[in-house]
Order: C-alpha cells, then sequence, then structure tokens
C-alpha cells in the first residue's frame, strides 16, 4: 500500500531552521506531483506547498514564500520542506501529500496523505 513518512520536525526557535524529509513507498513517485499541507492548533489544514512531477516546478503559499523551499529526489522517493526564518505562526503539524495534478492548494485534491510531523516554533 502507499506511504508516505514524514521527519524532521522538532522545536526550533524563532528564526531558525529546519528541514522535513517524506518517504514515499507503494506509488509511483516520479507520476506524482508532491506538496505539503500544514495545520496549526485550532485552524484548518492549509495549503504550503507543491512541487510538479520532475521538480521542475514550484508554488508556494504566500504566507512562506521567501522563506520555505520544496525539493524533490525521484531515485530516493522523497521530497522536502526547506524551511527557513522560522516565525512562531509557523507552528503546525505539516503533512505530505500526493497528487496527479499540479498547481491545485486544496485538499481534495491530493490522493494520499502522511501522517504528520510536528513543527514547533518558540519566540
Amino acid at each position: 500500500q502507499v506511504q508516505l513518512v514524514e521527519s524532521g520536525g522538532g522545536l526550533v526557535q524563532a528564526g531558525g531552521s529546519l528541514r522535513l524529509s517524506c518517504a514515499a513507498s507503494g506509488l509511483t513517485f516520479s507520476a506524482y506531483v508532491m506538496g505539503w499541507f500544514r495545520q496549526g492548533p485550532g485552524k484548518e489544514r492549509e495549503f504550503v506547498a507543491t512541487i510538479s512531477w520532475s521538480g521542475g516546478s514550484t508554488y508556494y503559499a504566500d504566507s512562506v514564500k521567501g522563506r520555505f523551499t520544496i525539493s524533490r529526489d525521484n531515485a530516493k522517493k522523497t521530497v522536502y520542506l526547506q524551511m527557513n526564518s522560522l516565525k512562531p505562526e509557523d507552528t503546525a503539524v505539516y503533512y505530505c501529500a500526493a497528487a496527479t495534478r499540479f498547481g491545485v492548494d486544496y485538499r481534495q485534491a491530493y490522493d494520499y496523505w502522511g501522517q504528520g510531523t510536528h513543527v514547533t516554533v518558540s519566540s
């Protein structure tokens, strides 16, 4: 079965950096667009970033543009989210997800989801 396993979350001070990873199995990784979403305390799950099949195109939420970078390694079946200049409002559970269409920023477009990794940014 399809599995997406996130890692790399943790506690970091404001202004710091973290790199999240999401390892995929059970699917043809290069055939899927990959995305990151997050859900903060008491909030709806929201789109963060997405990357095209080959990694040549990316799309970000305005709230993270210029601070976060999504990338992928198809040989390793892994997608990454480099998060810099972190802010307390970035505190959330971060989920990776797989879709067949690029450029979509709503949950319903994504077919597979990981279990999430916690990121806490202290002020």
